[in-house]
C-alpha cells in the first residue's frame, strides 16, 4: 500500500545510484502522495532544495521564539573485581529543539580545552550536523549554524579524560560451600543538590541458585529473578552523595558435578539530570536574526549509564 511512497523517496534520495538528499524536512516537500502532499507551493521547494539551507525554509514565524539545548551523556565504565578502572570514557551527543523564526544565525560556545586555554574539557571524535560551519570551528572552535527547524542532533562526541564517575560500587562476593553471599554498596559522588532517578542494579548470580534472602539498608527494593539469574534492585531515587547497601544470601541446588560460575560483572542503569560526567558545559548560546527578536534559550544536562560494569 506505500509502494508509491517508497518509490517516490528513493527517487528523490538517489540520482544515477548516488545519494542526492537526503535531508529529511527537504523530502517530506517533494513527497506528493495524497496522503502525505505537501502543502508547500513548488517554487518554495525548489529554493529549499537548490539554496545554500536545504535543511530549512524561509517563511518560518513563531510567536515565541525558543531554543532548547539538551547535553546527553552515556558513561561507559569496565572495573575488574580489585575494583581497577580498565576502561571509562563518555559517549555524549547535543540535541537541539529549534523553535525559531526567519534564518537565524547561532553561535554556541563549549568549555572544551582549545577554548579555554587547556582548563577546559578534552572531547574528541567530534561529528557534527551538515548545518555547522566547520570551517569556523576549526578556526576558533565555535560552533555556529543556521539551525533546521524543530529537533535535530546538533552534534556527537567522545572524552576520555577525567572522567567523574556519579557512582562508586563497592561488592563482597563470598561462595561457602551451596550459599553464596552478597554485600554490594553504592556510594553517589555527584553533588547532594542532584539526585539519580529510574536506577536499577543487577547483581549475576549462579544459575543452580534456588532461594535467596535480600536486605536493602538505604533506598530502593530488590528481589530474586530466576529466569535472568540476578537479583534485580530498583532505586526510584538516590539522593547525591548518600550510600545504600544491599546483603543477601543464595541458597545453591546440590548438583552432582559442580560446575564452575564465571561470575558475570554487576551492571547498573541510571539518569542524572543536571550532571555531565565529562564535565562539558554550554558557556553561550547567541542567535543573530535580521529582526533582531528576543529569544528565549533553555539548557539541560543528563548523564546516563553506557555500558556500566
Amino acid at each position: 500500500s506505500n509502494f508509491v511512497l517508497v518509490y517516490e523517496l528513493l527517487d528523490e534520495v538517489l540520482d544515477f545510484g548516488y545519494p542526492q538528499n537526503m535531508e529529511v524536512d527537504t523530502l517530506k516537500l517533494y513527497v506528493t502522495t495524497e496522503s502525505v502532499r505537501s502543502r508547500v507551493e513548488a517554487p518554495q521547494i525548489t529554493m529549499q532544495a537548490t539554496g545554500a539551507t536545504t535543511w530549512r525554509r524561509q517563511d518560518i514565524s513563531y510567536k515565541k521564539n525558543e531554543a532548547f539545548v539538551d547535553v546527553i551523556e552515556a558513561v561507559n565504565l569496565l572495573v575488574s573485581a580489585k575494583g581497577t578502572v580498565l576502561r571509562s570514557d563518555v559517549q555524549g551527543q547535543i540535541v537541539m529543539r529549534s523553535f525559531l523564526s526567519g534564518m537565524p544565525e547561532c553561535k554556541f560556545g563549549l568549555n572544551d580545552k582549545l577554548q579555554m586555554d587547556h582548563a577546559g574539557v578534552d572531547i574528541a571524535d567530534c561529528q557534527f550536523h551538515q548545518c555547522v560551519r566547520l570551517g569556523k570551528f576549526d578556526v576558533d572552535r565555535t560552533i555556529s549554524f543556521i539551525p533546521p527547524d524543530g529537533e535535530f542532533e546538533l552534534m556527537r562526541y567522545r572524552a576520555a579524560d577525567n572522567i567523574n564517575l556519579p557512582f562508586k560500587v563497592l561488592p563482597v562476593v563470598r561462595e561457602r560451600g551451596r550459599t553464596v553471599e552478597y554485600e554490594v554498596l553504592i556510594k553517589a559522588n555527584f553533588s547532594a543538590k542532584l539526585c539519580a532517578t529510574n536506577m536499577v542494579v543487577t547483581v549475576p548470580t549462579p544459575p543452580s541458585a534456588t532461594t535467596c534472602r535480600i536486605k536493602v539498608s538505604g533506598a530502593g527494593k530488590a528481589k530474586y529473578d530466576p529466569e535472568g539469574n540476578a537479583l534485580v534492585w530498583r532505586i526510584s531515587r538516590l539522593q547525591g552523595l548518600q550510600e545504600t547497601s544491599l546483603t543477601a544470601v543464595v541458597d545453591l541446588a546440590p548438583m552432582a558435578k559442580p560446575v564452575v560460575w564465571s561470575r558475570p560483572p554487576i551492571s547498573l542503569d541510571f539518569q542524572v539530570l543536571m550532571f555531565t560526567a565529562s564535565g562539558l558545559l554550554v558557556r553561550f548560546l547567541k542567535v543573530f536574526e535580521k529582526s533582531n527578536y528576543h529569544s528565549v534559550k533553555w539548557v539541560r544536562y543528563m548523564t546516563k549509564a553506557g555500558s556500566y560494569q
